[in-house]
């Protein structure tokens, strides 16, 4: 009874903790993990011990199928180089490196589980870049690679966790052996997501009900991740096939269903975030209170691996960003790189895979160095986050980064008049129209006529003509509204179509999608 009550505490807290961070313009995790830490050291806090096999379960699913159902199959072949080279390569150099200097100034003395402190250390936050990003405004080249690099860095991370676990479990070494069981694994993970994504599509058009069809977007990545591990093939992988899946039998109908669902995901997320935050705060207070002096000692190994964290990605970014550029204009090239460093922010998938680290062997032998780890991670956090979260803007004001709008402008404009030209063809073709007064024809038409202004930029919400237009047409006759939902839904299967075409940006099509989203949600009411 009492956890469930520290659960709904902390909850609680981290609604009034976003609040302040708003205030005081801090990241509210960080001030969540400080605040759950002091909480512990108060006389009448009762001694709470989280049990670690229960932290994959509770926040892989929901963590991953919010990353993955962000992003689609096109961006697969839209940017599959930049996928590899960051959400894989540099999560693998990333995570040897750590381990390699664990072993080196730091207690632990098990090659597996420095492995694994590589791993819960190596993946960037997507989540909490792009919210810092949006605010300062990045250029979009920066933004769409941070996007891409935050699609299966997560995933990644995770794999090379739980194998190493397993081994400083079982006492064994990690040797490449694991190769073609992890290959195998993949393989069937994949078959596994593409059924379920196509299981929960045939639910969604059998269920009317909006909040139904939501909810099904929550037990999904749940149900899939313990059928996975009963079959004993990776239910990360699984997780990630299943929201993929969904994304791409998206109807263009479901307007209404991706906006609460975008809507339920935001919520669950910081709620998740901040309980997790919270969660590691009573961890830390617990190895505070258990390694008391002993905390002196890990200041060098902590020191070299957060140096190591932000060398890496520096010289990576270095390397495979502004190098290949050296053609181009060099300090354009060089800033960006800088920016990108600067973005690798570490956030709730770190704090998962800390909290998740067994505190025992199979043998029931304590496992050394286990502490060290969850200070390490805590330690990543506050380097990678706080410090660049606050000094990312005035970074943006020194380099005087210019966001290349023109491009980004004409390539939203061609979407937009496609979007037009496939909606107004299908207005052309509504009989029903025809059955309309001529005053409402021509509201539905000259409504449709600007569908791509709508879409190419934010419309104004006080649009006072065209609002009040379409208002008396719906108080007078509700044919129009079904009129237009069969163009706006045309509008919507061209826009799906294009994202799976080549050299067209699927990130520039779902904001496009989305405003087209909130525009008919805005229009039915």
């Amino acid at each position: 009874m009492e956890f469930f009550l520290l659960i709904i505490a902390l909850l609680f807290a981290t609604i009034l903790i976003v609040g302040i961070g708003e205030r005081i313009k801090l990241p509210y995790p960080i001030l969540m993990l400080i605040f759950a830490t002091l909480a512990g050291f108060l006389p009448f806090m009762p001694e709470m011990h989280i049990e670690p096999e229960l932290i994959l379960p509770i926040f892989l699913p929901p963590l991953l199928f919010a990353t993955a159902q962000r992003s689609s199959w096109s961006v697969f072949r839209f940017r599959w180089k930049a996928l590899i080279r960051l959400a894989v390569v540099l999560i693998v150099v990333t995570a040897g490196t750590v381990a390699a200097t664990a072993l080196a100034f730091s207690p632990i003395v098990s090659i597996p589980l420095a492995l694994a402190m590589g791993a819960v250390v190596a993946p960037p936050d997507p989540v909490a870049v792009d919210a810092i990003a949006t605010k300062v405004k990045m250029p979009r080249r920066l933004t769409s690679l941070l996007e891409t690099e935050g699609l299966f860095n997560d995933a990644m991370a995770i794999v090379i966790f739980q194998l190493a676990v397993q081994a400083t479990l079982n006492g064994s070494e990690v040797g490449l052996e694991i190769i073609p069981q992890f290959l195998l694994g993949a393989a069937g993970a994949v078959v596994l997501g593409l059924a379920m994504g196509w299981a929960i599509g045939a639910l969604n058009r059998f269920v009317p009900n909006l909040a139904a069809r939501c909810a099904a977007t929550l037990v999904a990545p749940y149900a899939v991740y313990m059928i996975a591990e009963e079959l004993h093939i990776s239910g990360v992988i699984a997780v990630v096939v299943t929201a993929l899946e969904m994304v791409r039998r998206d109807r263009p109908q479901d307007s209404a269903e991706r906006l609460t669902r975008q809507s339920f995901w935001e919520v669950l997320e910081l709620l998740a975030t901040g309980l997790a935050f919270g969660l590691m705060g009573i961890e830390m207070n617990q190895v505070i209170q258990e390694e008391g002096s002993n905390l002196i000692g890990f200041i060098p190994g902590i020191a070299a691996i957060c140096f190591v964290v932000i060398a890496v990605r520096a010289l990576w970014m270095l390397g495979t960003y502004y190098l290949p550029n050296r053609a181009k204009p060099a300090i354009p090239a060089r800033k960006d790189a800088l920016v990108l460093t600067w973005c690798g922010m570490r956030g709730l998938a770190t704090l998962a895979l800390a909290l998740a680290l067994p505190k025992v062997t199979a043998d029931g032998t304590a496992i050394e160095g286990r502490n060290f780890v969850v200070v390490a991670a805590c330690s990543v956090l506050l380097c990678t986050l706080v410090l660049p979260g606050l000094t990312l803007p005035a970074l943006m004001r020194v380099l005087k980064l210019r966001n290349n709008e023109q491009d980004t402008k004409r390539a939203r404009r061609a979407l937009a008049r496609r979007a037009e030209a496939v909606a107004l063809s299908a207005l052309r073709k509504n009989v029903e129209l025809e059955e309309l007064p001529e005053n409402y024809q021509q509201a539905v038409r000259r409504r449709m006529n600007s569908l791509h202004t709508i879409l190419a930029k934010d419309p104004d919400p006080h649009d006072a003509i065209s609002d009040e237009k379409y208002t008396q047409i719906r108080a007078v006759i509700a044919k129009a509204d079904s009129i237009q939902a069969i163009a706006l839904e045309a509008a919507r299967d061209e826009l799906l179509k294009a994202r799976r075409e080549p050299n067209i940006d699927p990130h520039l099509v779902d904001e496009i999608v989305g405003r087209l989203d909130r525009r008919t949600a805005t229009l039915d009411r």
